[in-house]
């Protein structure tokens, strides 16, 4: 049975890597739960309370903004780049992210190894007629007009992020239960596995005995669970990206 991490990825073909807000933290984004989180000093504006209410509309926008001027142009680092390079490797099944980022697309990972489950900041979605576009026009027409943009159809317009009490994608949880089902190794890097139905992916493939391994800073849910092959409590990027390379340096 492998030791390390780099054998661990060095025997697999079909990795289901699972990622959360702990993978772009050092690319400035900061996470949104535990200590110093988002949602420890900012209250959810809820998806009905969105579509019901204009203040409610306007408080979740200038929320939205504040984030985008603020991490709008983070960059991809060594973690995503060393998932991207898994990939390239023909190594991965899926790459299953919590995050809303966009970092994943941005660093090159390909649309059809891409589940975003709680969606995606960088696009905004009509919520009438489903139409998709970049932000940037609705970011500057809040900032002027100070009111939800609106989509040709007159639907409202919203980033196309999963908020509190929306519906997930059932096209894209069916795609990552798939991956889940399908892999040969699960490895969870940067969540707390707090969240439902989301943390319940990784699980799929754990309780089917499927090794499991978690790299996180702080404990998780799932630390405690008798299918937990490796924990690692080390900083992703510095144990991430190495083991990446070495195992991709000494494949045969």
């Amino acid at each position: 049975m492998p030791k390390n991490l780099t054998e661990w990825i060095r025997g697999s073909s079909r990795i289901l890597v699972f990622t959360g807000a702990g993978i772009s933290t050092p690319s400035g984004i900061p996470a949104f739960r535990g200590a110093g989180g988002i949602w420890t000093t900012k209250k959810p504006v809820y998806y009905q309370d969105f579509m019901a209410m204009e203040s409610a509309r306007v408080e979740y926008w200038q929320y939205k903004l504040e984030l985008w001027e603020e991490h709008g142009d983070a960059r991809p680092n060594a973690i995503h780049e060393a998932i991207v390079h898994l990939e390239q490797s023909g190594r991965v099944a899926m790459v299953v992210t919590q995050n809303v980022d966009g970092l994943h697309r941005a660093a090159g990972t390909s649309e059809e190894l891409l589940v975003e489950v709680h969606g995606t900041g960088s696009l905004v979605e009509c919520q009438s007629c489903g139409h998709r576009e970049s932000p940037e026009a609705s970011f500057e027409a809040f900032k002027k007009e100070g009111k939800c943009p609106r989509c040709h159809c007159g639907g409202y317009l919203k980033p196309a992020t999963i908020s509190f009490g929306q519906s997930l994608r059932e096209d894209d949880l069916n795609r990552a239960f798939g991956a889940a089902e399908s892999c040969d190794l699960v490895l969870a890097l940067g969540s707390t596995l707090s969240v439902s139905p989301a943390n319940s992916i990784p699980m799929i493939a754990a309780r089917s005995g499927v090794p499991y391994i978690i790299i996180n800073r702080d404990e998780t849910d799932h630390d405690h669970l008798s299918q937990v092959t490796l924990r690692l409590s080390d900083n992703l990027e510095d144990v991430f990206p190495p083991a990446v390379a070495e195992a991709l340096e000494s494949a045969p």
